[in-house]
């Protein structure tokens, strides 16, 4: 009961210093919580795939960038386009991309899950590049226009404000992540640990590993997507080399293991190590990729269940001391 209280409080401290956080801050900070934010739902989509399901994707940024361009271009080409459906074509359209791929995709296992699902973001970065008239090649769609916030005859906030958009970025990401969570608790979040851990053992009990592998795809996919429509919203540019480059497929992998596999909030974990790590390492030099694969190579080999894995390591340990000293205590 008293641990509940602790956790309603903690969760209550977290909301009021993220409501506050843009009005002590500046502006730059404040985009950089977004930036987070972002990652965090993206890396969380990665995981229902590597660490709930066992499926291991090299080419995410298939969905992640398909969902950024989809919301630019449609941003670009319908006038008046309102924020919402602005944001829901990101998610939509990698839902569509996630149909495509999955009839294959859910076939496979392993390296070969792992090789296609590169191969699959590569054809992206290259479709991108080559159909410039409607992609703007390397040059990307920019410049886009950001539409407001509209309840039509109750209010209209401007989204080129940083605060009120840092303010719809986190609801829509927050809304996202309790989503892909209360799925994870359904008896069909049980059915995809139980297709990582044993598929035959799913097969007999009468259930279909492809239909269940692709259902899982799709919704991936789709909120990725949405990370995708928001990451366009925040930077207004959307190019090749920003969001279908091999390292944005990397990133949430990197962000999903440094935090632990293991837990569903693991991965937001890592984001937020990453993000600090990014910020203090581009105090000295500009080569932050090399510094954060350094990081990540460390990770796996001497903690390889992660932060939120470490953390629950020393909780058992401390546990076990504490209640051996209990229990010296009781005998003496």
């Amino acid at each position: 009961m008293r641990s509940k209280l602790y956790l309603w409080i903690l969760w209550a401290a977290i909301l009021v210093i993220l409501i506050l956080f843009p009005h002590v801050v500046g502006i730059y900070y404040t985009n950089v919580v977004v930036l987070f934010s972002i990652f965090s739902l993206y890396a969380i989509t990665l995981n229902l795939l590597l660490g709930y399901t066992g499926l291991l994707s090299f080419g995410h940024a298939l969905f992640f960038g398909g969902g950024a361009y989809a919301t630019a271009i449609a941003l670009t080409h319908i006038p008046g386009l309102p924020l919402i459906p602005a944001v829901l074509i990101g998610g939509l359209t990698a839902v569509v991309l996630a149909l495509i791929t999955s009839p294959l995709l859910v076939r496979v296992s392993g390296t070969a899950f792992a090789m296609l699902t590169l191969a699959f973001g590569q054809l992206m970065y290259v479709i991108c590049l080559k159909f410039r008239n409607i992609t703007g090649g390397e040059d990307g769609v920019g410049g886009f226009p950001i539409p407001p916030f509209t309840i039509p005859g109750v209010v209209s906030i401007d989204m080129t404000n940083p605060t009120n958009y840092y303010y719809f970025a986190l609801i829509v990401v927050g809304l996202s992540i309790l989503v892909i969570w209360f799925f994870t608790k359904t008896p069909f979040g049980q059915i995809i640990i139980g297709v990582r851990d044993n598929a035959q053992r799913v097969s007999y009990m009468g259930f279909k590993v492809p239909h269940t592998k692709a259902l899982v795809f799709i919704i991936s996919g789709g909120f990725a997507g949405i990370a995708g429509a928001c990451y366009a919203l925040l930077q207004n540019l959307v190019s090749t080399d920003g969001v279908l480059v091999i390292y944005m497929s990397f990133l949430p992998i990197m962000m999903a293991f440094i935090g632990g596999i293991g837990s569903f909030f693991g991965p937001i974990c890592g984001a937020a190590i990453l993000t600090i790590l990014d910020e203090l390492i581009t105090m000295y030099t500009e080569r932050v990729e090399l510094v954060t694969g350094l990081v990540f190579i460390l990770v796996v080999m001497f903690v390889p269940a992660g932060f939120t894995g470490l953390l629950a390591s020393i909780k058992e340990k401390l546990f076990i001391k504490s209640s051996d000293q209990g229990i010296m205590e009781q005998a003496s």
